[in-house]
Formats: C-alpha cells, sequence, structure tokens
C-alpha cells in the first residue's frame, strides 16, 4: 500500500483525477485530496473526499494544526506527490519555487518523490515557457507522465490531453506502486 498525496490542478482535465483515486483507492491504496482553488472550479471536494475516503484540503490555512506546520507534516507523510492534472501555471509555479497557496507550499515542502502529469491546450504545452518549465522541473527530479495527443475540450488537435486515469496507473504502477 502507497500513500498518495494528490494535487488536483484546474483544467477541464480534473474530472479524470476522480476515476484516478478511484482506481487507486480500488488498488488498495491511501489517497490524500489536495484540490487548489482553479481545482475547485471542476471538481468538487465532496466527490474526491467521498472516492479517496479521506479529508480534502484545499487551503493552507484550513489546516487545523498549521500552528505545527501542518503543511510540513502533510507533505511527507506520503509515499509520494503526485499533480494531476497539472496545468501550466501549476507547472510554472513549481519551476519557479512559489508557495503562494497550499498546493505549491506542499511541492516546496516535500521531500518525498513529485510526479506530474500535465493536461492544456496544446499551443500552451509546446510554449517554449511551458517547455522550459518542465525542463526545469525535470532537471529539479520531478518526473513528468507525458501528455497524450489528441482531441481536446476546446476542440483544438494536438499533444496536452491528460492521458486517461488507466494509463496513469500503469505508468504508476511500473515506477512507484509496486515492489518498493
Amino acid at each position: 500500500m502507497k500513500r498518495v498525496l494528490l494535487i488536483v490542478g484546474g483544467g477541464i482535465a480534473a474530472y479524470k483525477s476522480c476515476e484516478l483515486v478511484r482506481l487507486l483507492t480500488k488498488a488498495g491504496h491511501q489517497v490524500t485530496p489536495v484540490l487548489t482553488k482553479a481545482g475547485e472550479h471542476f471538481v468538487a471536494p465532496m466527490t474526491l473526499g467521498a472516492l479517496a475516503r479521506s479529508p480534502v484540503y484545499t487551503s493552507l490555512w484550513d489546516l487545523k494544526d498549521e500552528v505545527e506546520m501542518g503543511h510540513i507534516e502533510l507533505s511527507r507523510a506520503a509515499d509520494f506527490l503526485l499533480v494531476c492534472p497539472a496545468t501550466a501555471d501549476l507547472l510554472a509555479k513549481m519551476a519557479g519555487g512559489l508557495a503562494d497557496d497550499l498546493a505549491t507550499t506542499l511541492l516546496l515542502a516535500t521531500d518525498k518523490p513529485v510526479v506530474v502529469a500535465p493536461a492544456m491546450n496544446v499551443r500552451m504545452w509546446l510554449h517554449p515557457a511551458t517547455q522550459r518549465n518542465v525542463a526545469q522541473l525535470r532537471d529539479d527530479g520531478v518526473r513528468v507522465i507525458e501528455p497524450d495527443e489528441g482531441e481536446m475540450a476546446c476542440g483544438e488537435h494536438g499533444p496536452g490531453r491528460l492521458p486517461e486515469p488507466a494509463a496513469i496507473m500503469e505508468w504508476l504502477d511500473a515506477e512507484f506502486l509496486t515492489g518498493q
């Protein structure tokens, strides 16, 4: 059993995080969801919490034990952190070392492996700034699940789609969930 801290970024692909939580918990893993402000526009905390059978964290200031540095403990209680979907904004914040909300603070405070599953419009994914940010994250040791290519919610076609939850599970199984 692995303990996964799942950070759900904003973007239409956030709905796939619900199925990913279901698959992870069905496989016997413990999922602690963290929902960004943007993510809350696409997925309800109650939905993630019910699927994970866990509290959902949304704000640095809501951690009841923040006086005791709860965000540090939360970031280190997991076996790894998974950002899914990782938006261009969240990737940029990570690459720049920003910590202006719970998700980015957890990512900066962790001493555990970090995995990102980017999802965004094809032009955003291919933009030099995004590619630079992803390269920086790789240099920093962040593992990247490559986005799929296909039709996007906006009607455009190309790389940037979040892989299906089953494909993400296969990647996680091969890298983190089994044999460790």
